[in-house]
């Protein structure tokens, strides 16, 4: 199923590692509230840490939990509940390692500021074999993670200080921070064994085999506009889902839908301009309407074709798509003709309307034939719930593949490359040494 990776991507499997401190970024971002809620992205790197341990090399672990980061007052609170700590203790439960955490003191709500004093005890018992490796903070509770100029270059400066190869292994985490980017420019640099897997399997999705089916959802369009235009041109059939459905329909029919965004409308007018002569964008008929976001009371919702919602023009929330949607001919048909499905979406408001999610998570894992692509940490989380015996499968079939960061594939897709990513970018070649 996967394609070869760009020659120009230095490997892990090139690097000599054999007595080196590796400095290992992965995205093991799967805390909440002070708890793992799904361990896929950590599991899903275990083959990397194998990959470090036989080749001799030392890890030094970092990945980024929540967003600590207040945007408007840059003030960085290092909460518990964003620690890793639940990861460290996963990890030591699953194999056969000691981990050190070291407790480095934040400077108010600056942050952490020094990292390199509080490590020299550690690197010596790395070095010694004392422990197996080291698992540091938070990087967003670091000052320099995500701040510009002078601070982020002298964070970026320690952490190269304290090993001798950097690997990312970090798919989910495109956005270019100290960690995953500048830190990539002061060491020899590779990529680990997961991300040359995302990598692979994104041109999966950036080349697909025809006929192509594609199911997108999200909670906001304009952001998504983007990728959307993109992945249009590539599809044979588009279906939406979520608050992105929601301005869809609001934009196509002249409805006002509670919850729907003037930007978002104005957002999806494009993509209603862009398919009125086409038709790629496959309607899901009927939908559920609510009058409230707060749960799912009897008498509050209904099942309502979207001939009768244009009728109304004005209704509640749209929070769900009825599973007999699924049914209708032209939707039965890309899924069953597809040799490509590509679906990063949770179609309703969860955890009360959750059937139409459930219904397309079934839709895709009996469509045999076709090679199928699941992304993002929500799409994951709810097909892992709602169809448990299916995501399972997936986990053992050569014809599905699960993304480990939604946002990741959908910005190369925009782009138009898996290898326009900054980090990604950061551990290639030049010209010269291609």
């Amino acid at each position: 199923m996967e394609s070869r990776i760009d020659p120009r991507v230095n490997r892990m499997q090139d690097a000599d590692l054999r007595g080196k401190i590796v400095l290992l970024r992965v995205d093991h971002n799967v805390v909440k509230n002070g708890e793992i809620k799904d361990p896929y992205r950590i599991d899903a790197t275990v083959g990397t840490l194998y990959a470090v341990a036989e080749k001799g090399g030392r890890p030094i672990l970092m990945t980024h939990v929540g967003r600590p980061r207040d945007k408007k007052t840059g003030a960085i609170i290092c909460r518990e509940k964003e620690s890793v700590e639940p990861i460290v203790r996963y990890l030591e439960r699953k194999l056969p390692v000691r981990i050190h955490m070291p407790d480095i003191p934040a400077e108010g709500d600056r942050g952490i500021i020094d990292i390199q004093k509080h490590l020299k005890p550690a690197l010596k018992d790395l070095v010694t074999g004392r422990v197996n490796m080291i698992y540091l903070p938070n990087t967003r509770w670091f000052r320099g993670e995500e701040a510009k100029g002078g601070e982020r270059a002298d964070f970026a400066g320690q952490l190269a200080s304290l090993a001798d190869i950097y690997i990312n292994d970090a798919f989910g985490s495109w956005q270019p921070h100290a960690s995953t980017y500048d830190v990539a420019k002061l060491l020899p640099s590779f990529a680990g064994m997961l991300l040359q897997r995302e990598l692979t399997h994104l041109e999966l999705v950036l080349s697909p085999e025809k006929p192509f089916t594609a199911v997108v959802a999200g909670a906001k369009f304009d952001t998504k506009i983007g990728p959307l235009r993109a992945l249009y041109q590539k599809v044979d059939h588009l279906i939406l889902g979520g608050v992105m459905y929601n301005a869809y329909l609001s934009a196509k029919y002249n409805i006002e839908i509670s919850g729907v965004r003037s930007e978002d409308r104005l957002a999806a007018k494009e993509l209603v301009e862009m398919d009125s002569t086409v038709g790629k964008i496959l309607e899901l008929d009927p939908v559920v309407e609510s009058d409230t976001l707060d749960g799912r009371n009897e008498g509050d919702y209904r099942t309502i074709s979207l001939k009768e919602l244009s009728d109304k023009k004005r209704c509640g929330y749209i929070v769900d798509i009825s599973p007999e949607a699924f049914d209708a001919a032209p939707i039965d048909e890309a899924f069953g003709q597809a040799r490509t499905l590509f679906a990063n979406a949770v179609m309703g408001l969860m955890p009360f309307f959750f059937e139409g999610s459930r219904e397309l998570y079934k839709r895709m894992a009996a469509s045999a034939g076709a090679k199928k692509l699941l992304g993002g940490g929500d799409t994951l989380q709810e097909f892992k719930n709602l169809c448990p015996g299916d995501y399972m499968k997936g986990l053992d079939s050569p014809e599905t593949y699960y993304f480990t960061g939604g946002g990741s594939v959908l910005t190369a897709i925009e782009q138009g490359t898996a290898y326009g990513l900054k980090p990604v970018q950061a551990l290639m070649k030049g010209p010269s040494e291609a």
